[in-house]
């Protein structure tokens, strides 16, 4: 009783032969592997990559860099800001390299405008360098004192709190 596997590997052997490839003895396969100097570091195709590597190459051959950057702005913020300037600063959107950070106090605001350079300099040693320019800070939204249909024009209530 013939080898299953043997008879397929004769009947892939006949359909190489067939299109006109032509079977390379082990002896040369062996010296034309030496022949090809092996370059550290270089991707051959056939090696295993790391994950971030291969993502890596995947943007970069794409152009999906700034895209990318975006979104590692918006969801490392509280990796690259700090726990504590995250708690009270939030980044509401990024367009070209301007990140618009919304603060829920003045003294937050004021305080992240006093970082604003320190900030920038630690995006571009994260990110890379380009990524983010310039931070825009928001104040907190103040209270809308205009209700119903007729309101009076001024701004509000004043003597309310005291």
């Amino acid at each position: 009783m013939p080898d299953a596997a043997q008879e397929q590997l004769n009947r892939m052997r006949q359909a190489a032969q067939a299109r006109g490839n032509q079977r390379v003895p082990a002896a040369r396969r062996k010296t034309a592997r030496k022949s090809a100097p092996f370059i550290p570091g270089e991707y051959t195709g056939r090696d295993p990559q790391g994950l971030g590597k291969v993502f890596s190459r995947f943007v970069n051959e794409r152009g999906w860099n700034s895209p990318v950057a975006v979104g590692s702005v918006i969801s490392r913020w509280e990796e690259l800001v700090g726990p504590d300037v995250s708690a009270h600063c939030k980044p509401e959107s990024f367009s070209d390299t301007t990140v618009q950070v919304r603060c829920d106090s003045t003294a937050w605001a004021t305080q992240l405008r006093l970082l604003r350079s320190a900030l920038i300099e630690r995006f571009d040693a994260e990110l890379g360098s380009g990524v983010v320019t310039r931070i825009e800070v928001i104040g907190p939204a103040a209270p809308n004192w205009r209700k119903g249909l007729r309101s009076v024009k001024g701004r509000g209530p004043r003597d309310t709190y005291g």
